[in-house]
């Protein structure tokens, strides 16, 4: 087939409409340029886009770098791109297509995301503010408040903007070194919540089981060091697991049914053996925020043990009241997290929408919740905050 027969079949067969430009560029395939506007930077009308057009210029076209051959046109009009034996493809982009079989309903699931999104910004904001600027909370238990804030504002807006895109927009392309960086920091910026969390759980068992100890112990220089030590922990654990996706190759869809880039969710698109991701995945998991977890409640029951031997009533209240607003968290941050990490691993027979919504909420609910909670049950926070509220006005 000649290359005008082969354009005017795409034409044809994908209905297209008008021309837009796109980041993502197939530079390399000399030949196939004449084709770029109408396999790449066409915007397509008409049916579901997501289930009927996503394998026309995507699937089937692969973004596989560099192109030697066009090989056919399918009966369904996909354009089929073939790499010779001695060609090593790589992959050039992937295409997120938001949660799989709710498409239709994508602008209604933005609002409450948008929402949250919108709250987790702005009430970490004003918490990590409001430590920043008042010298009476540079204690070790606001520092860390200061630092879950942080984090928790950096871990929504990695993931939560490309997703409203996609249920705003629809499918959205995201170039290799995208995905890969946005898969780097959802992961990274994850294991440096549970770092964190357990710090705060190690802060409170100093301060209520050896409280003469507390301002020996828990030094400015000490957070600072715990600060850079849960950092290097996080690009020390996340980064082999970027290497381990870089050595894959991909000869299959380029489709990713999820609204971001995450480990498995790549690993899965790859055609030789994914055994050691999956396996690195999994004691990574289990090493890191599996053992957070077994100090955290290792540390609270030294507290409840120290508190309950406590004589007064009172003390016993106010020690608890200090760490209220922790185990909320920590419930929160954990039990959605285990819930989808084994859901995902084992839930053979749960629906794919509920496991990406459950992905998407353990990202985001505790990030919207921290700030509420905090708010709610640390008054020097609350205080704080509305200062900061009253000024601004």
């Amino acid at each position: 087939m000649t290359l005008d027969e082969l354009v005017a079949r795409v034409i044809s067969e994908t209905s297209t409409s008008e021309l837009i430009v796109d980041k993502v560029t197939l530079h390399s395939a000399a030949f196939l340029k004449p084709l770029i506007p109408l396999l790449y930077h066409t915007k397509i009308n008409g049916q579901d886009w997501t289930k009927r057009k996503e394998q026309t210029l995507f699937s089937s076209c692969h973004l596989l770098e560099p192109f030697p051959s066009v090989s056919h046109v399918a009966d369904a009009g996909h354009v089929s791109i073939t790499t010779s034996n001695h060609t090593s493809a790589r992959l050039t982009a992937f295409l997120l297509t938001g949660v799989p079989g709710l498409e239709g309903s994508h602008i209604w699931i933005s609002i409450p995301f948008g929402v949250m999104y919108l709250l987790a910004v702005i009430g970490n904001g004003l918490v990590t503010a409001a430590v920043v600027w008042d010298r009476s909370l540079h204690e070790p238990m606001y520092v860390f408040l200061a630092m879950l804030a942080l984090n928790d504002a950096l871990l929504c807006t990695v993931t939560v903007p490309k997703m409203l895109l996609i249920f705003w927009q629809g499918p959205s392309p995201s170039t290799f070194p995208a995905c890969l960086a946005q898969m780097f920091f959802v992961h990274a910026l994850f294991l440096s919540e549970s770092a964190v969390l357990l710090a705060m759980a190690v802060d409170r068992c100093v301060a209520i089981c050896a409280p003469l100890h507390y301002a020996t112990l828990l030094t400015g220089s000490l957070i600072s060091k715990v600060g850079l030590a849960l950092v290097a922990r996080s690009v020390a654990v996340v980064t082999p697991g970027v290497l381990l996706i870089l050595r894959l190759r991909f000869c299959h869809s380029n489709i990713i049914r999820h609204t971001y880039c995450e480990n498995m969710g790549i690993a899965k698109l790859a055609c030789n053996d994914i055994a050691p991701n999956s396996i690195y995945g999994l004691t990574a998991a289990l090493l890191t925020t599996g053992l957070d977890f077994v100090l955290i409640s290792l540390s609270y029951w030294l507290i409840l043990r120290t508190v309950f031997r406590l004589p007064s009533k009172e003390a016993r209240t106010k020690a608890l009241g200090t760490c209220g607003a922790h185990v909320c968290v920590i419930l929160i941050f954990y039990s959605l997290a285990f819930f989808s990490f084994f859901t995902h691993r084992f839930g053979n027979h749960v629906p794919k929408h509920t496991l990406i919504l459950l992905a998407n909420l353990y990202l985001l609910v505790p990030p919207t919740m921290n700030p509420i909670v905090y708010g709610a049950k640390t008054k020097q926070i609350r205080m704080r905050v509305l200062g900061l509220c009253s000024r601004a006005e």
